[in-house]
């Protein structure tokens, strides 16, 4: 059968910023003969994330990532149906997903690989399984109950960097949740400030592009800052690490603005927690999708929509 697949085309060099042209569309034959312990999947939804920025180097700078090769097909994070199946693990109609799915509309892969999905987890939004109720919403779970040292009454302030993100608007939320008293989410946009406060309960937000960050963080964070989720690294850090108290947790979770650099590579939620999406249709835009997302055009997951 006659697929479409995406391949790396073009390396952005180690600190160049990724472009569309880096990626290439093409189609190619898939066999249909499955061999035992294979199963062939119609592709859903595909994901596209920060650290895949590392690997479009040669060398990644992390020993559990690999780079993703020239001409070859890219993959990541995926959810999809099995259409047929010759393994033990999956069957025909089954929703699966797996951290290795190629960027193609159908593709034949090893059961072993694969994760059976319950879609009623998540009333039938297969496309959470790739953001809150994925390895996003683990990450951002983890991250505040491990490491934020949040504590009821404890009158503390949480700021969250990258906060209309997949991974910050969901630790914000979490955040407020267990206990903090005032929650201020940093973005770059007025539409993502109106996200956070109107739909995710934030008590503030901050337009980095747009207002002094130093400033506005004085006047949002009145006693200062207890709780740091850092998903940019960067000069911003740096001014909300400036105005952190004494005994204050930073949670380093990612920093997108220094990926384009030269520089190594460092359960079901609440009810009450809501989930943001972009979601664009179509496999041919995954290029313009995931750039897109690495300069910040998405408010929540950036999803790409494959197939019904």
């Amino acid at each position: 059968m006659q697929v479409q697949r995406v391949v790396l085309n073009s390396r952005p060099g180690k600190n160049g910023a990724p472009v569309p042209e880096n990626f290439r569309l093409e189609e190619t034959t898939l066999t249909s003969d499955l061999k035992d312990g294979e199963a062939l999947v119609r592709t859903l939804y595909l994901s596209v994330d920060p650290y895949m920025r590392c690997r479009m180097n040669e060398d990644t700078g992390a020993d559990y990532l690999t780079p993703w090769q020239l001409s070859e097909c890219v993959d990541g994070g995926g959810v999809g149906r099995v259409e047929s199946s010759r393994c033990s693990t999956c069957a025909e109609g089954d929703v699966v997903t797996s951290f290795n799915w190629p960027w193609q509309t159908r593709a034949v892969m090893k059961g072993s690989g694969l994760q059976k999905l319950d879609p009623q987890l998540v009333d039938g939004h297969l496309s959470y399984f790739l953001g809150a109720v994925g390895i996003t919403g683990l990450t951002a779970l983890l991250g505040v109950r491990e490491k934020g040292h949040v504590t009821k009454g404890a009158n503390q302030t949480m700021v969250v960097s990258g906060a209309a993100g997949a991974c910050g608007s969901i630790a914000g939320q979490i955040g407020r949740l267990d206990g903090c008293v005032r929650v201020v989410g940093i973005c770059g946009s007025d539409e993502k400030c109106r996200a956070l406060v109107e739909d995710l309960g934030f008590s503030a937000a901050v337009n980095y592009r747009q207002e002094d960050v130093p400033t506005r963080l004085k006047e949002c964070c009145p006693d200062g800052v207890d709780v740091y989720f850092d998903n940019v690294g960067g000069a911003i850090s740096e001014t909300v690490i400036a105005q952190m108290n004494n005994g204050g947790h930073v949670i380093l979770c990612g920093q997108i603005s220094q990926y384009n650099k030269d520089v190594p590579y460092p359960p079901p939620l609440s009810e009450e927690t809501q989930v943001l999406e972009t979601v664009v249709s179509g496999i041919e835009n995954m290029g313009e999708a995931f750039c897109s997302m690495m300069k910040g055009g998405n408010i929540g997951k950036q999803i790409i929509k494959i197939s019904e």
